[in-house]
């Protein structure tokens, strides 16, 4: 028996999730007056501010434009929220966007309460403004394709579980990536709190959960967001269910839940010996409004 809409739910990494809608069915919209997409993105735009080098952000150019760099398959990459810093490998990269993978096991940067708590253990009134710092951890479970496509402020994270089968496809709503020239190829992004389920059954009518939704109000609350930056990511979370969701597109569409990986390609990766990782694991950050 499948759960009501309006149902509510833990997430397996500890989030609130309610189960909003379901493909084909009418989408009930998050923001009550239509928000163009482009004045959502522009709205948001100051949140790449501060959270990466400045030299890099300044010569940092969209991820679809003719100047930006393309990667090739097998080439690792590091895929950047700020100090949130994560290792993957390509496995495509072209005019509709980039796709990695992420090997059980790679490492990554996560910035972490400074106290030693877990981020979900914190509560929600001080979860943004908490002093953090940055630790160094790895991707557990499973292996992950991620597909970002270009100019979209959006993700797609093919989740499976343990088999290898599907368990669901994680939208997750960030900034349009940019890319930057440095010695270790990499993409920028901001990640924009509030997140989007789809479960692996029921094809063509699958579950869409949404998750976060309290924290996006706890960001507004201690000044992480302004109220009009969390409308633009709910309008965010609308575009991408009408455009991505619905209709089932790209990368949705390509079968990305069930490609395999060689073994070349299912290494774990390291950490490259680059400056601004030996810099971001060498400092303990004063409080900050960062996930």
């Amino acid at each position: 028996m499948r759960l009501p809409l309006g149902s509510s739910d833990v997430s397996a990494s500890g989030g609130t999730v309610t189960l909003v809608g379901r493909r084909g069915d009418a989408w009930a919209p998050l923001l009550a007056e239509r928000m163009p997409l482009t004045d959502a993105i522009d709205l948001l735009a100051d949140q790449h501010d501060g959270a990466h080098p400045g030299v890099e952000l300044a010569n940092a150019v969209a991820a679809g434009s003719a100047e930006a760099e393309r990667f090739a398959p097998g080439q690792v990459i590091l895929w950047r929220y700020g100090k949130w810093i994560e290792t993957a490998r390509v496995v495509r990269d072209d005019e509709r966007g980039l796709v990695a993978w992420i090997p059980s096991g790679s490492a990554r940067l996560e910035s972490v309460p400074a106290d030693g708590r877990r981020t979900r253990d914190v509560p929600l009134a001080e979860r943004f403004s908490v002093a953090r710092t940055v630790r160094e951890s790895v991707w557990r479970g499973p292996g992950v394709v991620r597909a970002a496509p270009h100019g979209r402020p959006w993700s797609v994270w093919f989740f499976r579980r343990a088999d290898g089968t599907p368990d669901g496809a994680y939208v997750n709503l960030e900034l349009p990536h940019l890319r930057s020239a440095a010695s270790q190829a990499h993409i920028l992004s901001r990640d924009l709190i509030l997140d989007l389920w789809i479960d692996a059954q029921h094809a063509g009518e699958e579950d869409i959960w949404l998750k976060d939704a309290d924290e996006l109000g706890s960001a507004v609350a201690q000044g992480r967001f302004t109220s009009a930056q969390a409308d633009a990511v709910r309008a965010i979370a609308d575009h991408a269910v009408a455009e991505l969701i619905m209709p089932g597109a790209w990368p949705l569409d390509e079968g990305w839940e069930r490609w395999v990986p060689d073994a070349a390609m299912d290494q774990p990766i390291l950490l490259p010996h680059v400056p601004f990782i030996r810099d971001a694991l060498g400092r303990g950050d004063e409080a900050q409004r960062e996930r």
